[in-house]
């Protein structure tokens, strides 16, 4: 990142992300083509951000594009996050990284190594460090898996129920009130059923976002990371 000149558009988002106060920063940038990381640090601390945020910020622009979030009928059923590092780790920063894990997630996990992959999984969670280049690449990844089973089988009952209501209504010799009681406790449990796999969806994948947002920021905010990937003064 040391001779990277940064163009308006990317000064902006930079600014964006390390500090709320975007129209303000964005008043004080020079009329200049591209800037550079050292220079972008001393606009943010006239304007009263700290260096170390306006330089997270710029690696996160460097980042891939990150994957797609799993959906199932407009419901998020899975959360993925993917982080690029310009060197590969070491074995003392890796054993760091699983500490972490395990603490975020409140999980011992599953450590396998096989040659220059390495992962640590617990049931659906997993997270992958590959080779990447000259570096590597962390990709965190979850789905929440009881959720599809149980809107499916919601799903199910509703439509069976739905299904037998129109034959009830047809014929005469099912047209009576405990058949349509039975039909209706059925399309009941298949609400039950399909709320309980879609209401939780939300706020666990939002809760699973944030962990891994925060794993990604710790990571690229290690200060081994940062003298191998940060220009000097």
């Amino acid at each position: 990142m040391t001779d990277r000149r940064y163009s308006d558009d990317e000064v902006a988002e930079i600014f964006a992300r390390a500090s709320e106060t975007e129209q303000q920063t964005r008043r004080q940038l020079p009329a200049r083509d591209g800037l550079t990381l050292a220079e972008l640090q001393r606009i943010g601390q006239e304007a009263g951000i700290a260096p170390d945020l306006v330089a997270q910020a710029a690696r996160s622009l460097d980042q891939p594009q990150q994957p797609e979030t799993p959906v199932f009928l407009g419901l998020p059923v899975g959360a993925a996050r993917t982080v690029h590092l310009e060197r590969r780790l070491t074995d003392e920063e890796w054993e760091r990284l699983v500490v972490d894990l395990r603490e975020t997630f409140n999980a011992r996990g599953v450590i396998r190594s096989e040659g220059s992959f390495r992962s640590w999984s617990n049931g659906n969670l997993q997270v992958l460090l590959e080779p990447d280049g000259k570096g590597q690449r962390v990709r965190f990844r979850t789905v929440k898996g009881n959720a599809r089973p149980y809107m499916f089988a919601g799903l199910g009952l509703m439509g069976v129920s739905a299904a037998t209501f129109l034959a009830g209504m047809f014929t005469p010799a099912l047209s009576r009130p405990d058949f349509f009681e039975q039909v209706g406790m059925m399309a009941l449990f298949g609400a039950v059923f399909f709320a309980a796999g879609a209401f939780p969806l939300r706020s666990w994948a939002k809760l699973r976002r944030e962990q891994m947002d925060r794993l990604a920021d710790r990571l690229l905010s290690s200060p081994a990371l940062r003298s191998a990937t940060e220009p000097s003064d």
